[in-house]
């Protein structure tokens, strides 16, 4: 008997009833049609279910004067979840970048902590974020603000992302920038960002796919901005079910100011012009975003340390700040730009000390259109 007459004889023999046996494979077990597709089923259920049961199971309880961890920046999972919370709980919500987070000072320190001061009563929420630069905002709110609606916002545009083409992402060569996971990754086209397709891709689907933004807080809130598997690589002796049941990183994470702004009077800034602008075109889009959710919104600009500028700079800045409160009231959106605050109330180019942001309170409930009674 030659070797294709054995392998015949052992399919037959393999075969439960003696006849041709079934196709081979190396699976132990083979499912039909019906039963992937249940098994699809249950896949699904358990990635939709499990971000909504871990909020039932996971201690978030944010205090007076919250906001985000300075570590958890990028933890775009919770800023939906806080915002969500925020909504329900307050009557306006202060949105921007480091300047209403309160990069320099504490959260008992912020304008949002100022102005709620003022009142008498938590009526401000701060849901400012570290480096989110407009670029970055507009997708911030279209895919993790759903829940701003209805409300009152206070919106802050700071224009030190516009003081260079390099801030302003119009550069053609490559470089890195704060949060791109929540830029445009097609249209409109940043030049400077140079992700490869299926990079962008991933993003895209993470956005919309709730299972993976709550793995990706996992990660960044429990296990050092690591995948599980490379956690456990380098803590080779801890338990990822010990490390899940530690509470949320702290939201009092800052840094203090221990530097001066510098000499004054000499800093020259490339202003880029708001035609072209980039940030200034995603700034306006978060505006009709917001509108159109049926928000309120009122625009703070500023406050940028004009101290440290040459006069030709100070000109031009201020040309841009007429040029965009010029669009603001041409759509009727409410508006303040407060007076430079004194040089020793800055801790560098935008931010401001304790007493810089106290200042500003006040200046908002007194100076500016803005009802902080109401928050309109």
């Amino acid at each position: 008997m030659d070797t294709k007459d054995i392998d015949n004889a052992n399919k037959v023999a393999a075969s439960p009833k003696g006849g041709m046996a079934e196709p081979f494979s190396s699976n132990c077990l083979r499912l039909s049609v019906g039963e992937w597709l249940i098994a699809a089923i249950i896949v699904g259920a358990i990635a939709c279910l499990a971000p909504v049961l871990w909020q039932r199971v996971e201690n978030f309880a944010p205090g007076p004067d919250y906001r985000l961890p300075y570590g958890l920046s990028n933890d775009y999972w919770l800023y939906q979840r806080y915002a969500e919370w925020a909504a329900e709980r307050y009557d306006t919500l202060v949105i921007g970048d480091s300047v209403v987070w309160g990069h320099y000072v504490s959260k008992e320190n912020t304008l949002a902590a100022h102005l709620n001061r003022l009142v008498g009563e938590e009526k401000f929420a701060n849901l400012g974020v570290d480096g989110i630069h407009p670029a970055a905002l507009e997708g911030l709110l279209r895919y993790y603000g759903r829940a701003i609606e209805n409300k009152n916002v206070i919106l802050h545009l700071n224009l030190l992302w516009m003081s260079s083409p390099k801030h302003d992402l119009q550069t053609d060569k490559e470089h890195r920038f704060n949060h791109p996971e929540l830029v445009a990754q097609f249209e409109p086209k940043i030049p400077c960002y140079k992700a490869p397709f299926a990079d962008r891709i991933s993003v895209a689907v993470k956005r919309v796919t709730p299972l993976f933004n709550w793995m990706n807080h996992l990660n960044i809130a429990y296990f050092e901005n690591m995948d599980v598997p490379a956690w456990t690589v380098a803590h080779p002796y801890d338990c990822p079910f010990e490390a899940v049941a530690a509470p949320l990183p702290t939201s009092d994470e800052y840094e203090p100011d221990t530097k001066s702004p510098g000499p004054t009077g000499n800093t020259t800034l490339d202003w880029v012009d708001l035609n072209t602008s980039l940030q200034w075109n995603f700034f306006k889009r978060s505006i009709e975003l917001l509108l159109q959710r049926n928000n309120r919104v009122f625009i703070f600009l500023g406050p940028f340390n004009e101290h440290l500028l040459t006069p030709e700079s100070i000109d031009k800045y201020r040309e841009m700040q007429a040029e965009i409160a010029a669009w603001l009231k041409s759509n009727n959106i409410p508006h303040y730009i407060p007076a430079a605050l004194p040089a020793e109330l800055y801790s560098d180019a935008s931010h401001p000390l304790s007493k810089g942001y106290a200042e500003l309170a006040q200046r908002l409930t007194e100076d500016s259109p803005f009802n902080t009674r109401t928050g309109e």
